[in-house]
C-alpha cells in the first residue's frame, strides 16, 4: 500500500492533480460476484455507442464486440510479419485461381453463448449465420459505415438486392438467395465476385465486419440490438451502464482454445509472452470490468491507485510515465511494466468536399483546403496533445500497412503560414471589411466549423487550431459532441471538418485509399471526395496482386489525396500499455481488438 501512496504522491506533485472521489469503485453486488473469481479491471477513454457491428464506428464499441463475436479467421497474435490463421473456420479459405470464388469451411461444434432466445438449447454456429451477418451490412435500414468492406468486393447479386430495398424503401430481403453469397451446406459458405479480390481472406478477420450473429437474436431484440450482443467468443455481456461501465463475464459455452501464437525468430519480447502463455486456455480471467473514463487525469490516477490493473497510457501523462521513452523510476519500483509499440492508425482531419465553405473541386476550393493544411502545425499537436507519443504523418497510409511509403515527405511537416497566406491571397480569399478575417472570393463570410468529441485532448487541439487559423486570417469556431453523435452527423453529411483516429483492421493500405473512393461517400469516405481519376486508380489497384504494379498505383493515389486535400494527415500513433505486476499476457496484435482474450492475472498478486 505504501508504494501505491508514493506513486499517487509523485503523480500529484508532477501535475497538481486531485484523486477523483469514488473513482472506479465497485458496487456491493459486483464485489459479491468477484468473490473467488479472477477479475480484470481496466478503462476505456471514449464512450461506447453499442454492440451491433453494422451500427457502430467507435473504438470502444469495437473493443467490446471483439471479445463477444467471432470471425472465421484471425491473425496469429505474435507472428511478424502478419500471418492469417483459422478461428471459427476449419482452415484458411479456398480461393480460385482467378480470385473470384472463395469457400469458407467452419469447424463443427462451435456454440453461441446461452440466451433466452435459444430456449435452453445449445445453438451451433453455421454457415448460414455468416451469410446473414454479411447481408446485414447491405441493409439500407442500418446505414452502416462498414458497408464498403463488402460492397467493394462486388459480390454477385448483392448490389441488386440492396438496390431493390432502396427502391422499395424497405429493409433488405434476407430470404432471397443470391448467387454470390450463400451457404453451400451446414458448415460451408461461398462468395462469388464480379472481379478479382486477391486479398479477400483479410475480409474474414475483423469481428466488426464479420463477427457472426444469430438471426433469431437480432430479430428478437430488434428494438435495441445494440444492447444484446450474443456471439461465440470467450466473453458475454453481463452488465452495461451506457457511457459509464461495461462488465464482461466468461462464456460457459466457449470451446477450449489453447494459445498457439508463433513469435518471430529473434523477437525476445514476443518469445517471452509465448513462453508465459504456453498451454494456456482462453479466457484467462472470469470477468472484465471496464469503466468509461473520458478524462485522462482520473484514468491515470485510478491506475496508480490500483483500481485498474492495466492502462493505455494517456497522452497527457506520457512525459510523466515515460520520460525519454523509458519507464519512470517511481513506476518501476512498484513492479509496473510498460509495453510500447507503433500502431497502424492515422490521426487526420477530413474536409467535407460537399460543404459550401471548405468543399468543391475548383482551384480556389482546393487552394483553401491546402492553405488550411499549410497553416496548421501537426508537429506541435504531437508535442502538446500527444506528448511525443506519435510520429509525423506524410500520407494517409500508416506504417505496418502495405503501400506505406516511409521515404515520402509532403509539405505538411511544419506550419508554413507565409505560404498559406500567399495561396489565400492568390485565389481571392481577402479581408474585404477590415475585421482581420478573410472572406470568400465572392464576398461571402468565411467561417470554419471544426467538430470535436468531448474530451480534454480535443480542447488542447482546438486551441491550437484556433491560434493557427487566426494567424492566417481564418475565422474558426468549434462544436463538441459525443463520438456517437459525431458519427451520426458525419454519415448524414452534416459536418464541415472533424479530426479523429482511423485504425487499420488489416495489414493493407487499401482501406485508407478507400477513404477517398467516391462510391464510399456516406460510409467510410467522410470527406465525400469524388475524383474520377482517383476512382479509376483505386479500382485498378484493388484487383491486382501485391507487387510493383500495384504499389505504383497506390503511391499515385496517395499523391492525389495530398494534392486535392480531402484529408489532412496529422500523425501515426505510438501507444504504451502500463501493467501492474499481477497482469500477464496482454497480447496486442496490431490489427485486432481482442487484447483481453489472452490477458491473465497471477494468483499470487491478483
Amino acid at each position: 500500500m505504501h508504494d501505491r501512496r508514493a506513486a499517487l504522491k509523485a503523480a500529484l506533485a508532477a501535475g497538481g492533480l486531485a484523486l477523483p472521489a469514488g473513482a472506479a469503485l465497485a458496487s456491493r453486488e459486483e464485489l459479491r460476484e468477484r468473490a473467488g473469481a479472477k477479475v480484470l479491471r481496466t478503462a476505456l477513454q471514449t464512450a461506447e455507442a453499442g454492440f451491433d457491428p453494422p451500427r457502430v464506428g467507435d473504438q470502444s464499441s469495437f473493443r467490446i464486440i471483439a471479445h463477444i463475436l467471432e470471425s472465421p479467421l484471425d491473425y496469429d497474435p505474435l507472428a511478424d510479419p502478419v500471418k492469417l490463421v483459422p478461428r471459427t473456420a476449419a482452415r484458411l479459405p479456398e480461393l480460385s485461381a482467378d480470385f473470384r470464388h472463395c469457400v469458407v469451411t467452419l469447424r463443427p461444434g462451435i456454440l453461441f453463448a446461452d440466451d433466452p432466445v435459444f430456449q435452453g438449447r445449445p445453438r451451433e454456429l453455421t454457415a448460414a449465420d455468416y451469410v446473414y451477418t454479411i447481408k446485414r451490412f447491405f441493409d439500407p435500414v442500418l446505414r452502416s459505415e462498414h458497408l464498403y468492406v463488402w460492397e467493394n468486393l462486388k459480390i454477385v447479386g448483392m448490389a441488386a438486392l440492396r438496390q431493390r430495398a432502396l427502391d422499395q424503401k424497405k429493409p433488405l430481403d434476407y430470404d432471397t438467395e443470391v448467387p454470390g453469397l450463400r451457404a453451400i451446406d451446414r458448415y460451408r459458405f461461398e462468395l462469388r465476385l464480379e472481379e478479382p479480390a486477391p486479398r479477400i481472406a483479410h475480409s474474414f478477420v475483423s469481428p466488426i465486419s464479420c463477427g457472426a450473429v444469430a438471426r433469431e437474436v437480432i430479430e428478437a431484440y430488434a428494438a435495441d440490438p445494440m444492447a444484446h450482443p450474443v456471439g461465440t467468443g470467450p466473453f458475454r455481456l453481463a452488465q452495461w451502464r451506457r457511457g459509464s461501465r461495461i462488465v464482461l463475464e466468461k462464456n460457459p459455452r466457449f470451446r477450449a482454445e489453447v494459445f498457439a501464437g508463433q513469435p518471430a525468430e529473434g523477437d525476445a519480447a514476443a518469445q517471452a509472452i509465448a513462453q508465459r502463455l504456453k498451454g494456456a486456455t482462453s479466457p484467462l480471467v472470469d470477468r472484465i470490468e471496464i469503466d468509461i473514463v473520458l478524462e485522462d487525469q482520473p484514468r491515470w490516477l485510478a491506475f496508480l491507485g490500483g483500481q485498474h490493473d492495466l492502462l493505455r497510457l494517456p497522452t497527457a501523462f506520457g512525459a510523466t510515465a515515460m520520460p525519454g521513452g523509458q519507464l519512470a523510476p517511481f513506476l518501476q519500483r512498484q513492479g509496473i511494466r510498460a509495453r510500447r509499440q507503433a500502431v497502424p492508425s492515422i490521426a487526420h482531419t477530413f474536409f467535407n468536399c460537399r460543404d459550401a465553405t471548405v468543399g468543391g473541386m475548383a482551384p480556389a476550393n482546393v487552394a483553401l483546403r491546402r492553405a488550411i493544411a499549410l497553416a496548421y502545425d501537426s508537429q506541435i499537436e504531437i508535442d502538446i496533445a500527444y506528448t511525443g507519443q506519435a510520429t509525423l504523418a506524410h500520407s494517409m497510409i500508416p506504417p505496418l500497412c502495405y503501400g506505406h511509403d516511409p521515404a515520402l515527405r509532403s509539405e505538411l511537416g511544419r506550419a508554413r503560414p507565409a505560404r498559406a497566406k500567399a495561396l489565400l491571397d492568390l485565389h481571392g480569399y481577402l479581408d474585404r471589411n477590415g475585421d482581420g478575417f478573410r472572406e470568400h472570393p465572392d464576398g461571402r463570410p468565411l467561417e470554419l466549423l471544426i467538430s470535436f468529441p468531448q474530451d480534454q485532448r480535443s480542447r488542447l487541439i482546438s486551441d491550437l487550431w484556433l491560434r493557427r487559423m487566426r494567424a492566417v486570417g481564418l475565422r474558426t469556431r468549434f462544436e463538441y459532441q459525443t463520438f456517437a453523435e459525431l458519427i451520426r452527423k458525419s454519415l448524414a453529411g452534416q459536418i464541415m471538418m472533424w479530426g479523429f483516429q482511423w485504425g487499420a483492421s488489416a495489414p493493407d493500405g487499401d482501406q485508407f485509399l478507400a477513404l477517398a473512393y467516391g462510391p464510399n461517400a456516406d460510409q467510410s469516405n467522410d470527406a465525400r471526395f469524388a475524383l474520377p481519376e482517383f476512382d479509376r486508380l483505386y479500382e485498378a489497384q484493388k484487383v491486382l496482386p501485391d507487387g510493383p504494379e500495384r504499389l505504383a498505383l497506390m503511391n499515385r493515389g496517395t499523391r492525389l489525396m495530398l494534392a486535392w486535400m480531402p484529408y489532412l494527415p496529422h500523425s501515426y500513433r505510438i501507444e504504451t500499455d502500463l501493467l501492474h505486476p499481477q497482469v500477464y499476457g496482454l497480447v496486442r496484435q496490431p490489427f485486432t481488438n481482442d487484447w483481453w482474450r489472452w490477458t491473465g492475472l497471477d494468483d499470487a498478486t491478483a
